[in-house]
């Protein structure tokens, strides 16, 4: 009966191996963020239980279905994003029993990750995949021992990363929490985890000791507003030992001056004490301060529908509390909104330290305070670049330095491409977090990895 199996495997592997090779590939990008890695489910149902759809088992059957999708079932028509040929690929790749389709994975792709070699870094770093069990991995938080925390917006989940330690030997992924509501923010303060949800903060206290035990979830405030637009939040904790949270636009774009809307908010580790720190701001989703001036910075994604080109995402310098960021009068430091700027001058308002490209969707930052990457970046400042979602040509889809001297922009230049390789997306850059070594991590919300980012004098390019 072994035998039997062994060469029933190996006649699958023989006559399969090329076509659901790319069918990996293709779910790996297409259906990851919702299945889970290895198909073991996250958002949407496993797919190692038959049946999982509600189709006959056949190739035929099964190309219908991704191709038309289940709109009761929240699966999405995959006909207009994938061609017929790799929809049969997929399909392919799906119809393997899982040990025959791991087989196929590894026969097909011996470096797992070929992609790394079309990035682009600087002379002396290194790029590779931290983990790729990360399904939408959004916001993180790094302890000092180098545990690292992860948010998972589609999934609801809260993860913890904790490296093994050992060459080859992949980190250990843990669900800390889970059905939650796309806990997108998280921070770490005298030993908690803060997770910003859609309409609360959460802690979870002496994390490091109680991540893998189901730690007991504390509700620290639970009265922001409900919209859905805009309304995912990040969360960060100052050096003021505050806590930062903004409150995006419910919108495109409009006026929400007198309301709890476009503004960022500081508060206590408690809760107590909220109140208004900047305005003028549409969505922010990222906050980092200057490792020395212990100044903050953060970033603004502008409006849409004025074009492929206008407005800019902005980088914004906010020293003290109580400046004002132009939105929705002024779009993107420079222009006047066609719609709302009831006469308002953009030079009323705080300018952008740097305008970022438009539709890039600038994300989360981070400065480097360690010491493992050569001195000219210490104390510089990364951003996380989306990518854009609705522009004729592609943009983003990158990690940018900011170099700064006495707090202002000196330039705007590209660290890391790659995630965008030939209009093809590879991943999508979320956050920016740094481990204890100094190395650099960035969360990928679409290939529901965490890339590692490292320097050697030794590295070859």
């Amino acid at each position: 009966m072994k035998i039997i199996t062994l060469l029933t495997t190996l006649l699958l592997l023989h006559t399969s191996s090329v076509f659901a090779g790319e069918g990996s590939d293709l779910y790996k990008q297409s259906c990851a963020q919702c299945h889970g890695a290895n198909r073991e489910g996250g958002l949407g149902p496993s797919l190692l239980k038959r049946p999982w759809a509600k189709v006959d088992w056949k190739k035929d059957s099964l190309q219908r279905f991704i191709s038309e999708g289940s709109p009761n079932t929240g699966m999405p028509a995959w006909k207009n994003v994938l061609n017929q040929k790799q929809i049969a690929a997929l399909a392919e790749y799906l119809l393997l029993p899982e040990p025959v389709a791991q087989a196929v994975v590894k026969e097909t792709r011996a470096d797992p990750y070929p992609e790394l070699k079309k990035f682009r870094l600087p002379v002396g770093f290194s790029i590779s995949v931290y983990s790729d069990q990360l399904a939408n991995a959004r916001g993180m938080a790094v302890t000092a021992s180098g545990i690292v925390f992860v948010g998972s917006r589609k999934v609801g989940k809260i993860y913890a990363v904790i490296n093994s330690g050992k060459d080859g030997v992949p980190p250990k992924v843990v669900t800390v929490a889970k059905g939650l509501d796309s806990p997108i923010g998280l921070t770490l303060l005298n030993g908690s985890l803060y997770v910003a949800e859609m309409t609360r903060v959460i802690r979870f206290d002496d994390i490091e000791k109680t991540y893998d035990k189901s730690p007991q979830l504390h509700v620290v405030k639970d009265d922001f507003p409900k919209d859905k637009w805009h309304g995912e939040k990040i969360i960060k904790a100052g050096p003021d030992g505050k806590l930062y949270i903004p409150i995006g636009a419910p919108c495109n774009v409009c006026d929400k001056e007198d309301a709890p809307h476009s503004k960022i908010y500081r508060m206590n580790p408690d809760g107590s004490g909220f109140e208004i720190y900047a305005r003028g701001i549409r969505n922010s989703v990222g906050f980092a301060w200057h490792p020395a001036s212990k100044e903050m910075w953060f970033t603004d994604n502008g409006r849409d529908e004025m074009g492929d080109n206008m407005p800019s995402d902005k980088l914004n310098y906010a020293p003290k509390a109580g400046m004002h960021f132009g939105f929705p009068y002024c779009a993107g430091g420079a222009v006047e909104d066609p719609e709302f700027h009831k006469n308002r001058r953009c030079e009323e308002f705080a300018e952008p330290a740097a305008k970022l490209g438009p539709h890039v969707a600038s994300l989360g930052l981070a400065f480097n305070d360690g010491t493992q990457f050569p001195a000219q970046y210490r104390n510089q400042l990364f951003v996380a670049e989306h990518g854009s979602w609705n522009r004729t040509q592609k943009i983003g889809y990158r990690v940018a330095l900011i170099t700064l001297y006495n707090n202002k922009v000196v330039s705007d230049t590209v660290f890391i491409e790659g995630f965008l390789q030939d209009e093809k997306v590879i991943g999508r850059p979320v956050d920016i977090a740094f481990l204890p070594d100094g190395s650099m991590l960035i969360s990928d919300d679409f290939g529901g990895r965490i890339y590692r980012v490292s320097y050697s004098e030794n590295t070859k390019k």
